[in-house]
């Protein structure tokens, strides 16, 4: 279940010099489909962090632990590694319920940056976030949706745990403040391959906009069923988590009425995106696989730690703490900051568009107080 990077095995001890990092990333399950670009993008985080001179003076390691097993297993592996020694820090994207598992079995004794979007509301001493959450990714998104396109009638299929069911109960208000509603629900369990009573639902009840909360392949199948259907004829889908990977897997004829919101989109032509694109495929080639949003999270985690670490001057958390509200760190989305223990950043609307996204807004101007 583990391995250290660039080495088959590893040992469960601390090496002078080295400041090992748990890497938690899907290697199987639904999300497994993000798992190469994570761990990618996370060691070339890694190899730029050690020819600035490491962490603290230490060569920073990653040691790498299959967020995609069930999580007591992950939260089993991940206690070892810390009550070894053998890690100071974790990062890396996995969804909620793993997050939950890892975040008391590890009881602020060493940082830990979580890298997915998730449900909101985290505040657990030593957890730093890097990514968006419902109010500021969905909220401003499901706006546009209702003033520009006319939605008023939202239908929620998204995988049945905590990030989905809770991301649903914000999304109701939401389309209350948009002068809409929720008009149905379905919740499916991870590894889900049949959709015909979901989208029979979502039909029935004149939906006109679907709101995706479905993981990986998942949404990759659902896709997929939704265009076979003829449903992308007159309805909708938006999804918080949907990169150009899972729009490859989908195909071009699946994807038609399919917009995403995200904080990192490959199609973003930034000085900061090209430059963070062309060091990932100088580092890996160009038949690597993309580095997309959930990739590029953990690069950003690595730099985030890296950052916590070396402003304290100590990974101890309650130093950490101390410093936390002054660490910056500047990767692939530009120069961010921490407020609250989540990373302040900009978040856009894309549109499918074939096998990758066209950026169309810039969602800052759909946030804030509701609109009339």
């Amino acid at each position: 279940m583990r391995r250290e990077a660039g080495r088959v095995g590893g040992p469960l001890t601390a090496e002078a010099g080295v400041l090992g990092v748990a890497l938690v990333v899907p290697r199987q399950g639904p999300a497994g489909i993000f798992g190469p670009a994570c761990e990618l993008c996370a060691q070339l985080a890694a190899d730029e962090v050690n020819a600035a001179g490491g962490v603290l003076g230490r060569e920073l390691r990653l040691v790498t632990v299959d967020g995609g097993a069930p999580p007591p297993l992950v939260a089993a592996e991940v206690e070892a590694l810390v009550a070894a020694g053998a890690v100071h820090g974790v990062t890396g994207w996995h969804i909620s319920s793993v997050r939950h598992a890892v975040a008391p079995r590890i009881a602020a004794r060493v940082p830990y940056v979580y890298t997915a979007l998730y449900e909101g509301g985290e505040d657990a001493t030593g957890v730093y976030l890097t990514s968006e959450t419902p109010d500021g990714q969905l909220r401003p998104a499901m706006r546009l949706l209702a003033a520009e396109r006319r939605v008023r009638r939202w239908y929620v299929v998204g995988n049945d745990y905590v990030w989905p069911r809770r991301t649903a109960r914000a999304a109701q208000r939401y389309a209350r403040e948009s002068g809409g509603e929720i008009c149905g629900a379905s919740y499916l369990p991870l590894g889900a391959q049949e959709f015909g009573n979901v989208l029979r639902a979502v039909e029935r009840r004149g939906a006109d906009a679907v709101v995706m909360l479905l993981v990986g392949s998942d949404a990759v199948r659902f896709n997929r069923a939704f265009a076979a259907a003829g449903l992308d004829q007159r309805c909708l889908r938006l999804s918080t988590l949907m990169d150009e990977n899972m729009l490859a897997a989908s195909g071009p004829e699946a994807t038609r009425g399919l917009s995403a919101t995200a904080g990192f989109f490959g199609a973003l032509a930034t000085a900061d995106t090209l430059d963070f694109h062309g060091r990932y495929a100088a580092r890996f080639g160009p038949e690597s696989p993309g580095p997309s949003a959930l990739g590029e999270s953990c690069y950003e985690g690595v730099l985030l730690l890296a950052a916590l670490i070396n402003r304290a001057r100590s990974w101890e958390v309650g130093a950490i703490e101390g410093a936390a509200g002054e660490v910056s760190y500047e990767g692939a989305r530009g120069l961010l900051r921490l407020a609250g223990r989540h990373v302040r950043q900009r978040i856009y609307l894309a549109e499918a568009d074939g096998l990758d996204f066209a950026v169309t807004a810039d969602l800052d101007a759909w946030s804030g107080p509701a609109r009339p």
